[in-house]
């Protein structure tokens, strides 16, 4: 397999995290989003990728997968050990849904495109930006900081698909200087999965993309 991706986006780092933990071996190919204008926009990437995104997985049969909740539920569904969802119908509703307060609710507000848009046509200083990047992750983690239990990690005694999608929203977070005081039990979940060989290898810090 070969795994676009670039080291910051939150999205990309989702399936880093799902690959290491699944222990699936892959070919790392980055695509800056900055440098020369971004790559993504370039018509070689865009030939693999019509939305212009990453994360792409590519098969061993040359098959693209874009976006990163359907290849997340590919590779739970081809590769079910460990599992990334809850076995009970109830509880794996319950973790679509706290992964989907990131995956729709914070993430699109704040991604790079989103940012870029806000500082450019619509001519917000930095600090407005920053403004409206915090607002709508304290929002969300609001929500989740009351949805979480007493378990070690959101669901249950190891990560699965939320924990997945906290982490990077949590570096992200950080990155951006959002304060985080309020959450403790994200930030102790957060916490956790670091101390994971699988969250470490996938952390932005560690691809060779980094700069």
């Amino acid at each position: 397999m070969k795994l676009y991706s670039y080291y910051r986006s939150s999205a990309a780092y989702r399936v880093r995290i799902a690959l290491a933990l699944k222990g699936l071996s892959y070919d790392y190919r980055p695509v800056h989003l900055v440098a020369g204008g971004g790559e993504h926009l370039q018509p070689a990437y865009a030939a693999i990728n019509p939305q212009k995104r990453v994360p792409t997985l590519e098969l061993d049969d040359g098959t693209h997968l874009i976006q990163s909740p359907a290849i997340l539920e590919f590779l739970d569904e081809r590769y079910p050990e460990p599992p990334l969802l809850p076995a009970d119908p109830e509880t794996r509703a319950k973790c679509r849904a706290m992964a989907a307060i990131i995956g729709c609710d914070i993430h699109p507000l704040n991604n790079s495109s989103t940012l870029a848009y806000l500082k450019g046509p619509f001519g917000q200083d930095p600090d407005a930006v920053s403004a409206w990047y915090a607002h709508w992750v304290h929002q969300g983690f609001s929500a989740i900081e009351q949805l979480l239990g007493e378990t070690p990690f959101a669901f249950g005694e190891a990560p699965g698909m939320a924990d997945l999608y906290l982490v990077p929203q949590v570096y992200n977070a950080r990155r951006f200087k959002v304060p985080l005081d309020a959450f403790a039990k994200i930030v102790a979940i957060d916490a956790r999965c670091a101390e994971i060989e699988a969250f470490r290898i996938a952390h932005p810090d560690a691809q060779p993309d980094a700069v």
